[in-house]
């Protein structure tokens, strides 16, 4: 072998050997609410699988829609669509139909949520139910030695400049239930008249006075409630369980006139490169040991029935999870929107109300 032939050779077996050397780590992207993809279980499904999971965050559905239409559907592998915008996902081709032969622990799931047709188009399905729960009313104990009763102590004038709403179409929601538009069918409020919305919108320009701000994430209301700026708000499980984890005196409850609230699904989308890495996760997920974890995290209920065998009573007690019919009669889920833009607009004015 001569001298020249011996080189080309090593450094073909470098290049080779650099190559493999080099091979990236696959990342699996999200595009998910707060606190779904928290290290205390991703890093467990990162270190099975060889990969590295990186999340970024949504504050509304809308805008989960606008970035995916956007052309960004193929940035992101996975997402968590509520109840108020999965279906316009499924039918709206961003989202792949899922082989639910991939994911065996899918059986195990609430029928109740399950057998909705929420995600299912054309016998297809897209979406594996995750997480639900409600928008309930937070408040600080010291400020409420007694629970609020109803969602009409938001507009007492006591109040001006202490309380906080989420910049999403949920107040829309809220302020219509205090209207009483929910009366007798509450699937009415994602479907409301345009009289019914410009009552709405009076109702809620009525309401400015008080908001000190909108909250649009999680952690941004917990830090009103932190630093004394907001006595109480419309928020999520999440926050009252970030308050109590900070030693914060918060108080959770559903007022007499019920609220809305919503089922959180895991898709993969149809622009994904990493589907498989993403049928994994997905299976991950919805795992009863992944479960208990979320709800941990969270203060989310578990579609996975089979969390509660985890808990202490309890745990279970706190989800609700010891007479699940009975809590969900007090939770209108949310629906698909089919005049969101009608909605958006609405709220826009609201808003931009001085």
């Amino acid at each position: 072998m001569t001298r020249r032939l011996l080189l080309i050779l090593l450094a073909c077996a470098v290049v080779v050997l650099g190559g493999s050397c080099a091979k990236k780590t696959p990342t699996l992207n999200l595009l998910v609410w707060e606190g779904y993809a928290d290290p205390s279980y991703v890093k467990a499904f990162e270190d099975a699988n060889h990969c590295k999971v990186s999340a970024s965050y949504m504050g509304t559905s809308d805008e989960l829609v606008a970035k995916l239409r956007g052309g960004s559907s193929g940035n992101y592998d996975i997402i968590s669509p509520s109840s108020d915008v999965a279906t316009t996902i499924a039918t709206s081709g961003l989202a792949a139909p899922l082989d639910l032969g991939k994911l065996p622990t899918y059986s195990q799931l609430s029928p109740q949520l399950t057998s909705l047709s929420l995600v299912r188009v054309k016998g297809d399905v897209y979406g594996v139910p995750f997480m639900w729960g409600p928008d309930p009313m937070i408040y600080d104990t010291t400020a409420f030695p007694t629970p609020p009763d109803t969602w009409n102590v938001m507009w007492d004038p006591k109040l001006k400049g202490k309380i906080s709403v989420w910049d999403d179409l949920s107040t829309v929601y809220m302020a219509a239930q205090v209207l009483g538009y929910d009366k007798p069918d509450p699937g009415h409020l994602y479907n409301l008249s345009d009289d019914e919305l410009n009552a709405v919108k009076k109702k809620l320009i009525a309401l400015k006075p008080n908001v000190r701000k909108m909250w649009s994430t999680g952690g941004e209301l917990t830090n009103l409630f932190q630093n004394h700026e907001v006595v109480i708000a419309m928020g999520w499980p999440l926050m009252t369980n970030q308050l109590h984890k900070a030693n914060f005196p918060a108080g959770e409850t559903i007022p007499k006139e019920n609220t809305t609230g919503w089922i959180d699904h895991l898709m993969i989308t149809s622009g994904s490169e990493n589907k498989e890495l993403a049928y994994r996760f997905l299976e991950f997920m919805i795992q009863a040991e992944t479960q208990k974890k979320v709800t941990d995290v969270t203060g989310y209920t578990p579609a996975n029935p089979q969390a509660a065998r985890l808990m202490t009573p309890e745990e279970q007690k706190g989800l609700h999870l010891d007479d699940v019919d009975a809590y969900q009669k007090r939770i209108y889920f949310w629906q698909n929107v089919a005049r969101r833009a009608k909605y958006n607009e609405i709220w826009n004015e609201v808003k931009a109300a001085q």
